[in-house]
């Protein structure tokens, strides 16, 4: 795996940085960037002082706030330089995460040992979309014999722990019902 640090952790890489409100920006900060944001370096990680996070130039840093966040504020977040992930690698180090009540999505790097499928960023991308769409647009599912809510749980579950295609778990799904 390779390892990360400040001459590196902003070239292709996934990384979630953790609000901090504690810490105030030194002068001799160690890096501007053209569009504002502040960097300052430490033996274990980054701060970022910024006003934009996910996007962010050639790489994907979420920020994980305690509260709402809407880009246009100004927040500061720390990531170690552990936390950071390439995202243009063909190794499966992202899982996805989906809460059903909310209908939400998220991608998330699995550095632990557990049984979750994992996917490469590109294919988690790509799933996640797909399932945005699945929660967006739900009329697929009166297709089927079984109470809304249920097949698209089903679906989705079955579609984030495996490889087989969407296509492909709703035809064997059909199948069954």
């Amino acid at each position: 795996m390779k390892t990360y640090n400040s001459s590196n952790f902003f070239k292709h890489t996934f990384c979630e940085f953790h609000q901090v409100d504690d810490f105030d920006f030194p002068e001799n900060t160690n890096y501007k960037s053209k569009s504002n944001s502040y960097y300052f370096y430490t033996e274990k990680g980054v701060y970022r002082k910024s006003n934009h996070w996910g996007r962010v130039a050639n790489c994907r840093w979420k920020l994980i706030t305690k509260e709402n966040y809407k880009n246009q504020k100004t927040v500061i977040g720390f990531a170690n330089w552990s936390d950071f992930y390439p995202i243009n690698s063909d190794n499966k180090l992202y899982i996805i995460q989906v809460d059903f009540k909310k209908e939400s999505v998220k991608i998330k790097t699995n550095n632990k040992l557990n049984l979750q499928h994992n996917f490469t960023f590109t294919e988690a991308l790509k799933r996640e979309q797909k399932i945005k769409n699945l929660f967006k647009k739900k009329s697929w599912a009166s297709y089927f014999n079984l109470e809304e809510e249920r097949i698209i749980e089903k679906v989705i579950t079955e579609f984030i722990s495996t490889d087989k295609s969407l296509q492909q778990i709703k035809n064997e799904l059909k199948n069954y019902s």
